[in-house]
């Protein structure tokens, strides 16, 4: 990827992910991007600014209040005299920071003042990245536009601790970097796209419902992928807690009934992608009334009915997407199950996972799936959502390109 000529404003923040950012620096340069850096003060415990501006070979700012710097250069024309702001690491107190408008020091005034595109390569523990405040802090940054690039799992350089919270490779980054500032084709431009995502609520009375434990963040994720590729993408989405993907028309739904009625609605469509964990039965007759507990009796039957087959309905339709692409999140058999749904449902392709609790994959930040198709059967590593999302609209992208 030649990003000649683009202009990168780099901040590294402090974290011992900091020593990575001189190997990115390198990475951005050879590709002919310019970078100049900023640094914080917790960054320059780990690194110096000798080290950094060697391998920019552009001063270092370090200093809100330094008088040569903000006479020359300025926080406002560092945020503004770039293509790209990129921070590597980005720490979980900078992520506060930004998420809430402080700006008491260089990097922190720099992302405030600057209205250019951000990345964020967040780094850090993994308590630290799924802790609430962060998880919140997150989903404010994204609602404003921020994008990410990981963090990935692994095991901690600093605690030795496995799990979600190492910065990604400095090559990812780059391609990061890359699909921000480059151009980027539209290969999926007039096509239209459904896309299921989140669980179901099968109401048993006002108060309880059957439900799963889908946070629908696949199926948000992909349906932010196909539209990046120029998809008219409409998202049919159970109810979750997760903000809605951005230039995506979003329809919200509760029941299994609910949500088949407006995938219908949305047909016609080139590609269907089922990601939904719909909840398999309903109760015939939800209760008007909370159901009361009676001491000593036991609970009253559920008699249940079994829900709409949504997928299966999809890949018999008269009016077919030409690309219909199920999920199948299973506990044993990942395979097996999943090939019998690719027949059974009349799908092109199934996206199997195993989602034991083990795995962390419901609810979590990644995924580890499987693709089985008619050719055979392709296995992922594992990956964050988003990266799953990106490559599964590629693969859309590759196969609509096709001859039908």
């Amino acid at each position: 990827m030649d990003l000649q000529g683009k202009r990168i404003l780099l901040i590294i923040s402090g974290g011992i992910a900091a020593y990575k950012s001189l190997d990115l620096i390198r990475r951005l340069r050879e590709r002919g991007a310019t970078v100049r850096p900023v640094m914080s003060r917790a960054a320059q415990e780990f690194i110096t600014p000798l080290a950094v501006g060697a391998l920019s070979a552009s001063h270092v700012y370090t200093d809100l209040f330094s008088r040569e710097d903000e006479q020359d250069v300025g926080h406002i024309r560092l945020a503004r005299d770039c293509d790209l702001v990129l921070v590597a690491p980005a720490t979980a107190d900078l992520m506060a920071k930004m998420a809430h408008g402080l700006a008491d020091d260089l990097p922190s005034a720099v992302l405030l003042a600057t209205d250019r595109p951000v990345l964020l390569a967040p780094a850090m523990n993994p308590v630290m990245w799924n802790a609430a405040p962060t998880r919140r802090n997150l989903d404010t940054l994204k609602a404003d536009g921020v994008c990410l690039i990981g963090p990935m799992r692994g095991e901690m350089a600093e605690s030795g601790e496995a799990g979600t919270g190492r910065m990604a490779e400095p090559l990812e980054i780059v391609a990061a970097a890359a699909a921000l500032l480059l151009p980027q084709e539209k290969p999926l431009a007039g096509k239209r796209a459904i896309v299921t995502s989140g669980p179901t609520h099968e109401p048993i009375d006002p108060v309880r419902y059957i439900a799963n434990r889908s946070s629908g963040k696949q199926g948000h994720a992909i349906a932010a992928a196909l539209a990046r590729l120029g998809a008219d993408v409409t998202l049919v989405s159970g109810p979750v807690t997760i903000p809605d993907p951005a230039g995506v028309a979003v329809t919200h739904v509760e029941t299994a009934e609910d949500m088949l009625s407006a995938v219908l609605s949305a047909l016609p469509a080139d590609i269907a992608v089922m990601v939904a964990a719909v909840a398999d039965w309903r109760v015939v007759a939800s209760a008007g009334q909370k159901i009361k507990k009676k001491p000593g009796e036991p609970p009253a039957p559920l008699l249940l009915a079994e829900n709409p087959d949504i997928l299966k309905t999809v890949g018999h339709h008269p009016d077919r997407p030409r690309l219909v692409i199920g999920f199948a999140a299973e506990t044993q058999e990942v395979e097996t199950n999943g090939r019998r749904k690719l027949d059974a449902k009349g799908a092109d392709m199934i996206i199997a996972n195993d989602v034991s609790p083990a795995t962390g994959i419901m609810g979590g930040d990644h995924n580890r799936v499987k693709i089985i198709s008619s050719g055979g059967i392709e296995e992922w590593p594992d990956l964050a959502k988003d990266a799953v999302a990106e490559r599964l609209a590629a693969l859309v992208a590759d196969r609509l390109s096709k001859p039908a």
